[in-house]
């Protein structure tokens, strides 16, 4: 048999396509052909798989090969093709039996001495091909820990190619280790006790943590900004199962499982540099599009700090992913969409030099600097955030106390029993937090009292809010509402919802 053909998978964001590879060696000058749109990286397989092979003690064929990756319409790129490719060759030169490879999917990269080295996007390379009814995969080693996270799958993890061969020729195969899949309830090493003082930024950090709303944090350097936002993930549920495969999904995909384990359900916070670019904090790329920041932060948090900072456009950027809950990155390659419903938390010094205060104290700013540090965050972009915190320095009667302050875990309990509460009146609406209700539902089903929207069309009038300021206040103040265990937002909960949004003049 001149003709053989594996499968593989395509990924095109987070989508997966699957991919059927097919070997045909024929008579004529000899020469290896690779069709099917293949990038640079996979266009240098050729020389991975000949030298895997000849250094595993297989014959590779001195003829005419073609090597077709079907469909051939889709951009195909990565070394993840090289197993697949090195399998059809060798089942077309008939060393193996083209049954044995039926309705099995190939993952993975071939080094020059027939190792097979790790890939990214296993997960939702996985998913696809379970989806499409194929259930036996065989993936690296070095991604057995994330493979079976698909549990209707044999999952068959292989460090070598002789490995795989031995097990296509005669079924035998070392019997790997089992892997005790239990989900990790907790990272947590931080904790909100370590906070000191700041009773208004903590209550903002649990509100924002009940209803997944956005929230800037504004004071002077040292007054404790960092310390509350990377707290923010230690008070938030823990993921369900779905969430958190969607988030081990984009983070196969970007290779960022160093950094956070795959059965993690703990909410991932995401930290850039405030002089990170477009792309990194978005995604893109030119040669393959891959995830960005808010997407990392996918169910977790987007944390920045010194947000004024950013360049021109870094921050404006966010400005769809979190009205619509996903990013789209059209390029020449192909238009792809990610997940990235995050939780954004913004810090900022008050001025360029960061003792500015309502007294002016120490500040060697003029007033038209500091408006011109503050003006980096744009209109449009500020009215997409929810909560507006001035965070105070930290006075000597807070650093003497010696008794630590709330636990991250009595926060926790009371932001699930409110988010309970919330799901609970969202059942079979689609979504499960107040930061998610409709425009058109807060204004029909979720209206807050007569009075308090009384107040709010006041202040609508009096053009001192937008439209959309409008529906923040109101669903900031069903968080509240549930937080202190109203049945629907009182007039007091729409006020205090209003001065936390209104709180810092941009």
């Amino acid at each position: 048999m001149t003709l053989a053909q594996t499968t593989s998978v395509a990924l095109l964001g987070l989508d997966g396509h699957l991919v059927t590879v097919e070997v045909d060696i024929a008579d004529g000058v000899p020469m290896y052909s690779l069709l099917g749109l293949p990038d640079t990286a996979l266009s240098e397989s050729r020389e991975r798989v000949r030298a895997a092979m000849v250094n595993c003690a297989e014959i590779w064929p001195n003829k005419k090969v073609t090597v077709s990756l079907s469909p051939a319409w889709l951009p195909k790129g990565g070394s993840g093709f090289d197993l697949a490719i090195c399998i059809a060759l060798l089942s077309a030169h008939e060393t193996i039996q083209p049954e044995r490879i039926c309705d099995v999917v190939f993952l993975g990269e071939l080094s020059l001495d027939g190792r097979i080295r790790s890939v990214r996007g296993v997960l939702p390379a996985l998913m696809a091909a379970f989806r499409s009814g194929i259930r036996v995969a065989v993936v690296p080693a070095a991604n057995a820990a994330e493979a079976g996270l698909m549990q209707g799958m044999e999952i068959i993890a292989m460090d070598h190619l002789k490995s795989v061969l031995r097990w296509l020729r005669t079924g035998q195969r070392e019997v790997s280790q089992e892997i005790d899949y239990q989900w990790t309830h907790s990272e947590e090493l931080l904790d909100f006790a370590d906070v000191a003082g700041q009773p208004q930024a903590r209550l903002a950090a649990e509100i924002a943590a009940t209803g997944g709303h956005h929230i800037l944090l504004i004071g002077p350097p040292g007054a404790g900004k960092t310390m509350i936002a990377e707290r923010i993930p230690t008070i938030m549920p823990a993921l369900t199962i779905a969430q958190a495969l969607e988030v081990s999904a984009v983070h196969s995909l970007a290779g960022t499982f160093a950094t956070r384990s795959p059965t993690s359900l703990v909410a991932p916070i995401v930290s850039p540099h405030h002089t990170t670019t477009r792309v990194a904090m978005v995604g893109g790329g030119a040669h393959s599009i891959k995830p960005g920041a808010c997407s990392l932060a996918h169910h977790g948090v987007l944390f920045i700090d010194e947000a004024p900072e950013c360049p021109s456009g870094v921050l404006d950027s966010l400005r769809q992913p979190l009205e619509a809950g996903s990013i789209s990155i059209a390029r020449s390659i192909g238009n792809v969409t990610f997940p990235a419903q995050f939780l954004l938390v913004l810090a900022a010094n008050p001025c360029p030099c960061g003792k500015f205060s309502g007294r002016g104290r120490n500040c060697t700013c003029t007033s038209q600097q500091v408006r011109r540090y503050l003006g980096k965050l744009s209109g449009p972009l500020m009215d997409r955030i929810d909560l507006r915190v001035h965070v105070d320095p930290v006075g000597r009667i807070d650093m003497a106390r010696s008794e630590l302050g709330e636990s991250s875990a009595a926060i926790r309990a009371r932001v699930i029993a409110a988010r309970d509460v919330a799901r609970k009146r969202f059942v079979d609406l689609g979504y499960s937090l107040n930061s998610q209700i409709p425009a058109r539902a807060l204004r029909t089903v979720f209206q807050p009292e007569r009075t308090a929207m009384s107040f709010l069309h006041d202040e609508l009038e009096q053009e001192q809010i937008t439209a959309r300021g409008l529906h923040k206040i109101i669903r900031v103040a069903w968080s509240l509402a549930d937080l202190y265990g109203h049945e629907i937002p009182n007039l007091a909960d729409v006020m205090q919802a209003h001065s936390m949004r209104g709180g810092i003049e941009i």
